[in-house]
């Protein structure tokens, strides 16, 4: 039986992910991303599953840094999965009576409208996971309530006090699948990577985009994270669709490492197909 590792505890959206990923596997909660890397680069686990992106909040910025600064594992297949936010208490408890609103920082940002509308003057706090949250609403001496999926009320024996509260009613989240290697070709495929430059100087972002734009390669998203070495350095991430070793990707991909200072591959994969 396969082992598949996942940003736990049970109950949070990254296990969701997991069980809509394999069904069958093995599944093993963890409780960071770091440590679902760990797990997979050690054997512990053949797969691990791990938020990188929301519709709403945008980038998971622990899984990029991750697969920037730290891991060695690569990203073997996306999933995307929707995103229903609902507000959980303690049996008995009415809407009036919440002091404490806890869940991840994700959540938090998916719901802000929700929490300003109905909840003005509620504390926030936040947790590690979705499930945490719920865990920790329910052992809390104060009255709250905590915003988490409907396995986590199953699992903690909290109630529903209002239903899909996110912002945006299309809110889903992107997934990834990290393991010691990635996929082969498929014919629609994605790759994500990363870059950063030397030095700064006017034209040189334009200069590595142009290799894309001269091969017809399709760049599906760009955004930039601070270096963590000195202000003004950043990392450049980009998601460009096709395999890295289709030939056009390839020799552009060979051009850019000679115009950067650092290229780091994240892993080439099968493209997410809506059904």
């Amino acid at each position: 039986m396969k082992r598949v590792a996942y940003l736990g505890p049970p109950g949070t959206f990254s296990e969701q992910a997991a069980l809509l990923y394999d069904k069958t596997a093995q599944l093993t909660p963890l409780p960071s991303v770091p440590a679902v890397a760990a797990a997979v680069g050690s054997g512990m686990a053949e797969e691990g599953v791990v938020a990188i992106e929301n519709s709403l909040e945008g980038s998971v910025n622990d899984t990029l840094d991750l697969l920037i600064h730290e891991s060695r594992v690569l990203i073997s297949k996306e999933l995307v999965l929707p995103i229903e936010h609902h507000l959980l208490a303690k049996p008995g408890t009415e809407a009036g009576d919440v002091k404490v609103i806890f869940s991840h920082p994700q959540p938090l940002g998916q719901c802000r409208h929700f929490i300003e509308c109905c909840f003005p003057k509620a504390q926030v706090v936040a947790a590690l996971s979705t499930a945490a949250a719920v865990e920790e609403m329910m052992e809390s001496p104060h009255t709250g309530a905590a915003i988490g999926t409907a396995r986590a009320a199953e699992l903690y024996g909290a109630s529903v006090l209002a239903r899909d509260i996110q912002d945006q009613a299309s809110n889903v989240t992107r997934f990834v699948v990290l393991a010691l290697a990635d996929h082969p070709p498929t014919g629609f495929d994605k790759t994500s990577l990363c870059f950063s430059f030397a030095e700064d100087r006017p034209g040189v972002l334009y200069e590595v985009l142009q290799e894309f734009a001269a091969r017809n390669i399709n760049l599906a998203k760009l955004e930039s994270r601070p270096s963590k070495e000195s202000l003004g350095r950043y990392f450049f991430l980009l998601d460009l669709e096709g395999h890295r070793e289709d030939p056009a990707v390839k020799e552009a991909l060979e051009q850019v490492e000679q115009r950067t200072a650092l290229l780091k591959i994240f892993g080439s994969y099968p493209r997410y197909r809506e059904k």
